[in-house]
């Protein structure tokens, strides 16, 4: 591997002169801010937060416009060099631009962007931190040398936001220069974003094929015209498209300007929602002008459309940067427990933390936010993380890893028994939050995500359990070791929802034993769904309802809620280990007029069958359709 991009002890300040003219009164202004802290309700925080230089650890990059447009370039591409291939690695950074402009026409800023790295800028505005090049993801090519096999089905874990992009390919060969490249799958967020000067793929067209993606999600951005190409599945919520080109299996848009009309689904099998019925931007962290850090919280939306700064700041909150607890790795759940108490807020720095007893999230507007792909692992069958029943609680930026002793959940949101009823206009939100069970080394859980609490919005997750790694399995047992991997990285269920009123935007989940999703609360509103069912059930019996309904549906409402809806689902099966192995619905839900499914599919992706889309309705997914989805418009049937 080559080596780590080199970083000093105060990488987290910005590399530029402005860091001599303002270190003078940095002091001075951290003793006013500690002081202004210190009420008699609120203890003194156990160490001051320099509010002009916060130290983000040695795994956060901030760089300014003074910064030689080279000197970037040689870093992040020494950083992509390290981060390219690992996927499951345990690396964790973060990039980020203070205000300005990075690159020109005579010397273009282009950065590619690897695993568990977030890039972003510091503005209060996208319009802000301006990057004249690119910021790219091209496919990973995986045989002969590098050369052939090139796709980006596992190009996950990555976040771009908070900058404008003006494309300036020039330079490179003729297919390069055409678009700026955003070849990715699950769990890649792209937010804020203001993109001009050329057009944004969402595939890499210009590598050996097969040139495969599987997914994605933009919000609060402004593009221009999208080359959809490969991608099988989308969710762009409240922003704005010059134009859109095509659509594979099930892309979907929710509030944004712009969007394809849908009127001829499945052919193109689009899905576009108007108004998204509630949205609440991803915290961010920006630079005021007085050069000070601070977490914008924007306000929750309810049945809105298009970009949330077109006519200035986005609606919200401020906090001072001083008002959080900074984590490292280092930290004990003791500590970042008692700073919660305190009335801190949470920032996870980049790193892997091993959580052997459950952070608890209890205050009302607490914020707690991941930098850097900061991973939560659970140690000793702990639950990693709790959420209360309290209004406004925002929880972002985290991944969370099932450990090798089983947890009986790794988030909870709301007490298991029922809480008090929350304010629907501020509601808990969980974004870019996501999960794991096996993958870089073996887990066990026995749900992954579980929303009891009511007025809960999830805006983008992959709740995934491994269907590959490197945890050591036998390749001979079964296929890639897939029969060890069903009886040791054990998930029961995905995704749990016993809250009513719960809203999601992008919901993905993937290769539960059982339920991928099992939705008991009343008045769900879902908006893109992506699962796979699991490819590693040895046996049929292995994959069977104690009934004897044959398999599990990859999304389950419960059979006594009245009201639900879905836009936009796909369940794809690939049961690899066994391709005799059958499902009988894809979808199961009750006969309820309340309960509405628009625009839902199934597909066969090799091996495998799924009979009936949902409730023995639609046509079978086997290998004699491959790749071909089996759709239905609407459920129940007009």
């Amino acid at each position: 591997m080559p080596a780590p991009v080199p970083h000093s002890p105060a990488s987290s300040a910005p590399r530029t002169a402005r860091s001599a003219r303002i270190a003078a009164v940095a002091a001075g202004a951290a003793l006013i801010a500690s002081a202004l802290l210190v009420t008699p309700a609120v203890a003194a925080p156990p160490r001051a937060v320099d509010p002009y230089h916060p130290d983000f650890g040695p795994n956060v990059t901030i760089y300014s416009p003074d910064t030689p447009v080279a000197e970037i370039r040689a870093e992040l591409d020494a950083l992509h060099a390290q981060q390219v291939d690992a996927e499951m690695g345990t690396a964790r950074h973060a990039v980020y631009f203070l205000p300005g402009e990075y690159g020109s026409a005579a010397e273009p800023l282009r950065v590619k962007v690897g695993y568990y790295t977030e890039i972003a800028g510091l503005g209060a505005s996208p319009e802000d931190v301006t990057v004249h090049g690119a910021v790219e993801v091209y496919n990973r090519c995986l045989a002969d040398g590098g050369t052939s096999n090139c796709l980006a089905l596992v190009n996950f874990w990555r976040t771009i936001s908070n900058l404008s992009i003006d494309i300036d390919k020039a330079g490179q060969d003729g297919c390069r220069q055409s678009a700026e490249f955003w070849a990715v799958s699950q769990a890649v967020s792209m937010r804020r974003l203001d993109v001009s000067g050329g057009t944004l793929s969402l595939m890499d067209y210009c590598t050996a094929g097969p040139q495969y993606a599987s997914g994605g999600f933009i919000a609060d951005s402004r593009l221009p015209a999208v080359v959809n190409g490969s991608q099988q599945q989308w969710l762009i919520r409240n922003s704005e498209v010059g134009s859109w080109s095509n659509a594979v299996w099930n892309q979907v848009f929710s509030g944004v300007v712009g969007a394809p009309d849908d009127s001829a689904f499945p052919n193109p099998p689009y899905t576009t929602v108007d108004e998204t019925p509630l949205s609440r931007e991803k915290p961010y962290l920006y630079v005021d002008d007085d050069g000070r850090y601070n977490v914008r919280v924007p306000a929750a939306q309810q049945d809105s459309s298009g970009i949330s700064w077109a006519d200035g700041e986005t609606a919200g909150r401020s906090i001072p940067i001083t008002d959080f607890y900074i984590a490292t790795p280092a930290d004990s759940v003791k500590d970042i427990n008692n700073a919660l108490a305190r009335g801190q807020h949470l920032i996870f720095t980049p790193g892997v933390y091993d959580i052997d007893k459950t952070i608890q999230v209890k205050r009302a507007g607490t914020v707690v936010l991941g930098l850097g792909h900061a991973t939560l692992t659970a140690v000793g069958g702990a639950v990693p993380l709790e959420v209360n029943d309290a209004d406004g609680i925002v929880v972002a930026g985290v991944t969370i890893d099932a450990g090798t002793e089983l947890s009986p959940v790794l988030l909870r949101v709301g007490k298991a028994n029922g809480g008090k009823k929350l304010d629907p206009s501020n509601p808990i939100t969980l974004s870019d939050v996501y999960f794991r069970v096996g993958g870089p080394h073996i887990g066990k859980t026995t749900t992954a995500l579980e929303i009891n609490a009511d007025d809960v919005l999830i805006d983008h997750t992959w709740v995934w359990r491994g269907d590959h790694g490197v945890e050591g399995f036998d390749p001979t047992d079964g296929v890639n070791g897939d029969n060890e991997r069903w009886a040791t990285n054990t998930g029961t269920n995905g995704v749990i929802v016993n809250g009513d009123d719960v809203t999601a935007t992008g919901l993905f989940v993937e290769h539960f034993q059982q339920y991928n999703t099992l939705w008991n609360g009343e008045n769900g509103r879902v908006i893109l769904y992506q699962n796979e069912l699991p490819y590693d059930p040895p046996t049929q019996a292995d994959w069977t309802q104690p009934d004897g309904t044959l398999g599990y549906p990859g999304y389950k409402v419960a059979d006594d809620v009245t009201t639900h809806r879905l836009d936009g689902a796909g369940v794809y099966v690939f049961n690899q280990n066994n391709p005799s192995i059958i499902t009988e619905n894809g979808f199961e839900v009750p006969e309820a007029p309340g309960v509405q499914l628009h625009h839902i599919m199934t597909v066969n992706l090799s091996a495998g069958t799924v009979r009936h889309v949902v409730n023995g309705v639609g046509g079978q997914a086997d290998n004699t359709n491959t790749g071909t989805p089996q759709f239905v418009v609407d459920y129940p049937l007009p």
